[in-house]
């Protein structure tokens, strides 16, 4: 059961957990994935590694809350964008308007900088949230065109278009269309 503090008016562990995500941001926003420590974090806070843990989790927990805190701001953008809209459409709709608010997000400008094309392991390829995502943005329970998606998608973003009217066009005749032509039964 949740116990309100007398001094915040509200869950202490909520409060502290919104409190380390908060510092856990700026961390990884300012110095990168890898200066994120609990111990840098606690020191950041002025409270132990094991308040971090257990009001938090550890640090891939932590990735992944910040992963998803950037993600929800993302889909919600992209499901106002997508609303109405289905096959193609809907594709092309998702992968511009989500790579402009991508592009706009410190952490996701960041995240961008952590993706290798010599590797298949960051902590954005790696979450099961980013390829349901994708699968929702589709519109299908598809795994490998939800995959296909997201590749193409981070393509744009790695070597952006420096014309957005550009950048549009291609993903509409091309992107999009790759993507729903290979949609599974």
């Amino acid at each position: 059961m949740a116990r309100r503090d007398w001094v915040l008016g509200a869950d202490r562990g909520a409060v502290a957990r919104d409190r380390i995500l908060l510092e856990a941001s700026d961390i990884v926003s300012r110095n990168g994935f890898q200066a994120l420590t609990i111990d840098a974090l606690a020191a950041r806070l002025n409270c132990s590694p094991a308040t971090v843990y257990r009001r938090a989790g550890g640090r891939a927990a932590i990735l992944e809350c910040l992963i998803s805190m950037l993600s929800q701001r993302v889909i919600h953008a992209v499901r106002q964008a997508i609303a109405g809209t289905e096959g193609t459409e809907r594709v092309c709709t998702a992968v511009v308007v989500g790579l402009e608010c991508m592009r706009a997000e410190p952490l996701g400008k960041l995240i961008m900088g952590d993706i290798r094309p010599d590797r298949d392991d960051g902590p954005v390829m790696a979450s099961p949230l980013v390829a349901k995502i994708a699968e929702e943005i589709i519109g299908h329970d598809d795994p490998m065109a939800a995959q296909w998606l997201i590749r193409v998608t981070f393509a744009f973003w790695y070597w952006p278009v420096n014309d957005k009217q550009i950048e549009h066009e291609l993903v509409r005749r091309f992107a999009a269309p790759s993507v729903m032509m290979g949609l599974r039964p």
